[in-house]
C-alpha cells in the first residue's frame, strides 16, 4: 500500500474517480501507516479507525453514483482545536479532558460535506500556544526529520505540530490547522510541507477551540500546493455564525493558479533583514528572489517600518485575548473537575491542575496587560502598533503584488533546546506574526535544505483575499526547488 501513501490529494482523486483504488483501501492504507508510526511520532492524539473506514465506504457509494465532492474519499487528520461531533477535542490540554462536542465545526463540515474522510484528532501545542508542540498535555510530538547523521529528536513546530508531521510522515494526505502568529507556516516549514494561513474572515472560526479571536484563522498544511489550493476550497465559507466571517465567494483556487507570474512585482521588505540571521537563511531567500526574476517578475525592496515592534505587540494582544476566552475552563460545565471546599476554590483547584505552564504563563501576562493601570500603557498601545503594521503592508501593497521572506530563522530545532527560554522560543515567529497581525494570507512552500539535511520555507504574503495569485506565485518556489528528499523512514 506504500505507493497509494505517496499520493498527493490531486492524484488521488484522479485515481478514485478512475476506479484505479476505492476510498476504502485509501483510507485502509493510512490507518495501517498510523499504527506503525505513531507511538514514535506521537502525532495522533486521537485515532478513529472505525468512523474513517465508515465514512470511506459512503465515499465509494457517492463515487459509483457520480455525485463526489471535491475531496471525495480523501483521509485527512484534524488538528484537536477543531470541535468534532461525538469525538473527544481537548486542544491538547488536561482540563478538556472527556470533552466531547454534541456539534462540529463549520470547516469540519465543509469538510464533510466535500467528501472528506477523518483519520482522527492531532496533537498540537495546548490551546494552540507554542512553537514547537512541546506543551501539548499528551506529550510531544516528532518532526519525521533528523538532521544528518544525529539521532536527536526535532521538534515539528507549533502550534500544528501534529498536523505538520502527520502530513510530512504520510499518515494522512492532508490535515487541518491554526495559525495565530505562525502556527501553520512555521511547522510546515520545519517539517517540508507546504502551509496556507488564509486571510482573516477566510475561513470560519466557529466550533474551533479559541486562543486569540482577533488573530486565529484556520487554514491546510498539505505536501503540494495544488493540494493546498483543493483544501482551502473545501474549508473555505462564509458563516453568519462567526460574525468575523466575510461574505465573499469561495473562488475556484486551482483555476486561479493556472498561467504565468510574469509581470508580478514581488516586495523584499528590507526590515526582514536582521542582524545575525544564518548565512544558508539569507542564501535560500536570495535563490528564492532569482527563482521570480527568472520566472519574469519584478523585484523590488519595500520598507515596513513597524516590523520591530510586532512581535512585542503581538505578545501583548494574543495574551490578552487568551486570558479572556480561556476564563470559560471552570470546571463547571464541561472538562475537567477538581473539588474544593467551595465554588472559588474548585475553580482554583481545576484551573491550576488543568493548564499547563505555557498556558498559565500567557494568562497572567494577559490578564496583567488588560488590569486598570496598565491597559493604556500595554493593551491599547499594542492596538495601535497593529494599526500601524497594516498601514505599512497597505503602503507596501500599493507598489507589489505580494512579498517574499524567510518562513523562520532556522530550521527545526532539537527538543528541549528553546523550551527552557520562552523569549527565545517566542523569537520563532518573528518572520510570521505580522501576517496575523494585519490579517493577511501567507503561504510557507518547501524551498530548500540546510546544511544539517533538514527542510527550510520560504514565505509569501498576499493581499487580502488574493490566495489564488499567492497560490500561483508559490508554486514558483515549488517548481523551482523540484523534487525535494524525503525523511527517512526510520519510525518503521
Amino acid at each position: 500500500m506504500k505507493d497509494l501513501l505517496e499520493l498527493s490529494i490531486a492524484d488521488a482523486r484522479e485515481g478514485l474517480s478512475q476506479g484505479d483504488f476505492s476510498a476504502k483501501e485509501y483510507t485502509q492504507s493510512h490507518i495501517e501507516e498510523i499504527e506503525a508510526a505513531n507511538d514514535a511520532l506521537n502525532a495522533f492524539i486521537l485515532k478513529t479507525p472505525e468512523k474513517a473506514l465508515e465514512m470511506a465506504e459512503k465515499s465509494d457509494e457517492r463515487i459509483a453514483k457520480g455525485e463526489a465532492g471535491i475531496l471525495e474519499g480523501i483521509p485527512l487528520g484534524i488538528k484537536d482545536l477543531f470541535c468534532t461531533e461525538g469525538v473527544g477535542t481537548t486542544a491538547g490540554s488536561h482540563i478538556l479532558d472527556g470533552f466531547k462536542p454534541t456539534y462540529s465545526s463549520t470547516v469540519n463540515t465543509n469538510l464533510w460535506n466535500a467528501g472528506a474522510v477523518m483519520l482522527g484528532k492531532l496533537n498540537l501545542d495546548e490551546f494552540a500556544m507554542g512553537s514547537s508542540n512541546e506543551t501539548s498535555y499528551f506529550g510531544p510530538c516528532v518532526n519525521p526529520w533528523r538532521r544528518k547523521d544525529d539521532q536527536v529528536k526535532l521538534v515539528p513546530g507549533g502550534s500544528s505540530g501534529g498536523s505538520a508531521s502527520a502530513v510530512a510522515a504520510h499518515l494522512c494526505a492532508g490535515a487541518t490547522a491554526t495559525d495565530t502568529g505562525g502556527s501553520i507556516r512555521q511547522p510546515a516549514a520545519f517539517t517540508g510541507t507546504v502551509g496556507l494561513k488564509p486571510t482573516y474572515g477566510r475561513v470560519s472560526r466557529w466550533g474551533i477551540v479559541a486562543f486569540a479571536s482577533s488573530l486565529d484563522q484556520a487554514g491546510p498544511i498539505t505536501r503540494t500546493v495544488d493540494d493546498a489550493a483543493i483544501m482551502l476550497q473545501a474549508m473555505a465559507s462564509y458563516d453568519e455564525k462567526d460574525t468575523t466571517s466575510v461574505n465573499l465567494p469561495v473562488p475556484d483556487y486551482q483555476e486561479q493558479m493556472a498561467g504565468k507570474i510574469k509581470g508580478l512585482t514581488i516586495g523584499i521588505p528590507k526590515e526582514y533583514r536582521l542582524d545575525g540571521m544564518s548565512d544558508e537563511i539569507e542564501a535560500l531567500w536570495q535563490q528564492g528572489i532569482d527563482w521570480y526574476k527568472e520566472a519574469g517578475a519584478k523585484i523590488v525592496e519595500v520598507s515596513l517600518p513597524h516590523t520591530k515592534y510586532a512581535l512585542p505587540a503581538y505578545y501583548i494582544v494574543a495574551p490578552a485575548e487568551a486570558s479572556s476566552n480561556l476564563a470559560r475552563y471552570d470546571g463547571v460545565k464541561y472538562g475537567l473537575r477538581v473539588e474544593g471546599d467551595d465554588i472559588i476554590s474548585m475553580y482554583e483547584n481545576t484551573r491550576a491542575e488543568g493548564f499547563g505552564a505555557e498556558v498559565k504563563r500567557r494568562i497572567l501576562m494577559g490578564t496583567y496587560v488588560l488590569s486598570a493601570g496598565y491597559y493604556d500603557a500595554y493593551y491599547l498601545k499594542a492596538q495601535k502598533v497593529r494599526t500601524r503594521i497594516k498601514q505599512d503592508f497597505d503602503e507596501a501593497f500599493e507598489k507589489v503584488d505580494m512579498l517574499l521572506t524567510p518562513t523562520t530563522p532556522s530550521p527545526a530545532f532539537a527538543e528541549g533546546e528553546k523550551s527552557g527560554d520562552p523569549l527565545e522560543m517566542y523569537l520563532n515567529d518573528i518572520f510570521t506574526v505580522t501576517v496575523n497581525m494585519a490579517g493577511l494570507p501567507g503561504i510557507s512552500v518547501p524551498a530548500g535544505m540546510s546544511q544539517s539535511g533538514l527542510p527550510l520555507g520560504l514565505q509569501l504574503i498576499g493581499k487580502p483575499f488574493d490566495e489564488g495569485n499567492l497560490l500561483k506565485a508559490a508554486r514558483v518556489i515549488e517548481q523551482s526547488a523540484g523534487e525535494l528528499p524525503e525523511p527517512e523512514r526510520w519510525w518503521s
